[in-house]
């Protein structure tokens, strides 16, 4: 790169350029900023809770009732397969996290097992006499546990995006724990709301001759049925059976609307299965009440005038946030466990505010010293390595930007250290150029040689710090994410600074000013 390129010094332009042009929102006040936003690219950088404010939500997802639901489901496939073999079975039932029953007839215990185990190879069977316990195991609990903490975090993040909240970080803390974090929400009473609905939907029938009236808190269910209460009345209670016609996993789509009589309603989409069975149901139960149950309360049971296929409506006394809300729970699928609050905190923005001022202090006393001890130790040298180190600190402030990265303490620690470390390779750089400055070679040669033979132990340098950063950013959480992310890209533009910036801009000097002599 002896001779400089004309087309490579327009790139690097602009590149530069662009970088400026994204980090500029960053240090407008929020009036300019909105007048702006038209014609600049980029964002400001999100700031996180420990810098802007907000709410701090602990949830913990309920593994009780997940592992009490799994052994109902499994109870189904266990008689199921006991009546495919012609196994003779009674007593079948779950009691005390196991499933038991006792066989009929002479069949083997081996066969009875291997019939078990069929359905799932790591279930634990123990026999006593004729009786069989069946209850999971290790492995059985670790896979329920993560597809189900996999599948909350999941839904979680879609309630809450859809919600119109901005920049929430959410993640899994522990083994069934999930932090959610709310920059800029002073009350999050609506978002713990929606995180507390399960927003299990089920639709199933009324029965037929036993109304609402006929039911009080002391009533006895018939077989096969089961008494709930209404989601808005707590005295008003519904005979509803246990069958399940058409569940919530079949709903496609939900929105508010409003009724015939304008009032606030939820309509519904069914899938094409859904709405095969929903039709078939409706057609088979006209006059009969169809009661639609969420999270185990009935919203409406409103009485099936026609068949009705793909789409219907939820109707009730309902405000038109419930509504909204109701739709958004619904559109982003049910939780796969109840989310229980642990600790709730609100951060208010005046630390944030001190940790910024902080921040900035600590940045421009670092930059000024870093630039001073340049200037002093390498002269006219140590001016261009500097005013690469700014083009260093425009491009992690665009880089953050353009991925709209959220910012927090440890980030703005990791940016102050990477201002440290950027000037390092320039420190390598110099001093090769002075060794082979001082061994006979002329300016032009030194330069290139120093750039040429430092290259390689600065890569290898900020390799090693790069794969410490990808580690934190793979196994760390929460403020080490934060810390790794600013700490990655410091790596990536003090490297690109150094070796191009730096390079094209001492070359520049060197070329235009004719210099014969290094002086350091």
């Amino acid at each position: 790169m002896k001779n400089l390129s004309k087309i490579r010094a327009a790139f690097l332009l602009f590149l530069i350029f662009l970088g400026i042009a994204y980090a500029i929102p960053n240090f407008l006040n929020s009036s300019v900023k909105n007048t702006s936003s038209s014609f600049l690219p980029g964002k400001s950088i999100n700031l996180g809770l420990d810098l802007k404010g907000g709410s701090y939500l602990l949830l913990k997802a309920d593994m009780d009732i997940v592992f009490s639901e799994k052994l109902e489901t499994l109870l189904s496939d266990i008689r199921s397969a006991l009546r495919k073999s012609k196994i003779g079975y009674k007593k079948l039932s779950v009691k005390d996290k196991k499933i038991s029953f006792q066989k009929r007839g002479s069949i083997l215990n081996d066969k009875i097992k291997s019939t078990i185990l069929n359905i799932d190879e790591n279930l634990i069977v123990k026999i006593n006499d004729s009786t069989f316990f069946i209850e999971f195991s290790d492995i059985n609990k670790k896979k329920i546990i993560k597809s189900t903490m996999a599948q909350a975090i999941e839904i979680v993040r879609r309630r809450i995006d859809e919600s119109g909240t901005n920049e929430p970080s959410i993640q899994q803390q522990g083994i069934d724990r999930i932090i959610v974090q709310l920059p800029g929400l002073d009350d999050p009473s609506r978002i713990k709301k929606l995180l507390g609905k399960t927003a299990k939907l089920n639709f199933q029938l009324a029965h037929p001759s036993i109304s609402s009236e006929d039911i009080n808190i002391n009533s006895k269910a018939p077989p096969g049925y089961t008494i709930l209460e209404d989601d808005k009345d707590p005295d008003l209670f519904y005979m509803i059976n246990k069958r399940v016609m058409v569940s919530g996993e079949m709903l496609k789509d939900a929105n508010p609307t409003f009724d015939r009589n304008n009032s606030p309603s939820v309509s519904f989409q069914l899938s094409a299965l859904g709405g095969k069975k929903f039709g078939r149901v409706t057609g088979k139960h006209i006059g009969r009440a169809f009661a639609i149950v969420l999270d185990g309360k009935v919203v409406s049971a409103p009485v099936i005038q026609s068949q009705i296929f793909s789409s219907g409506q939820i109707t009730g006394n309902f405000s038109t946030q419930e509504t909204n809300d109701l739709a958004l729970v619904l559109r982003s699928g049910a939780l796969p466990a109840p989310m229980i609050i642990l600790e709730e905190r609100s951060v208010g923005p005046g630390l944030g505010a001190d940790s910024i001022q902080s921040g900035k202090i600590a940045s421009i006393v670092g930059l000024i010293a870093v630039m001073i001890f340049m200037f002093i130790t390498y002269g006219i040298f140590g001016l261009l390595a500097n005013i690469a180190l700014m083009c260093n600190i425009i491009f992690i402030i665009a880089l953050l930007s353009l991925i709209q990265a959220t910012l927090t303490l440890p980030g703005i620690a990791g940016i102050v250290l990477t201002m440290g470390m950027a000037v390092d390779a320039n420190v390598l750089i110099f001093e090769r150029i002075k060794e082979e400055y001082n061994v006979g070679r002329n300016v032009s040669d030194a330069v290139e040689a120093g750039f040429q033979r430092a290259i390689s132990t600065i890569i290898d340098a900020n390799l090693t710090t790069l794969f410490a950063a990808l580690a934190l950013f793979s196994f760390g959480s929460g403020p080490i994410k934060g810390f790794s992310v600013t700490l990655m890209i410091g790596i990536a533009t003090s490297m690109f600074t150094a070796i191009i910036i730096t390079k094209y801009l001492v070359l520049f000097y060197t070329k235009k000013k004719d210099i014969n002599k290094i002086k350091f």
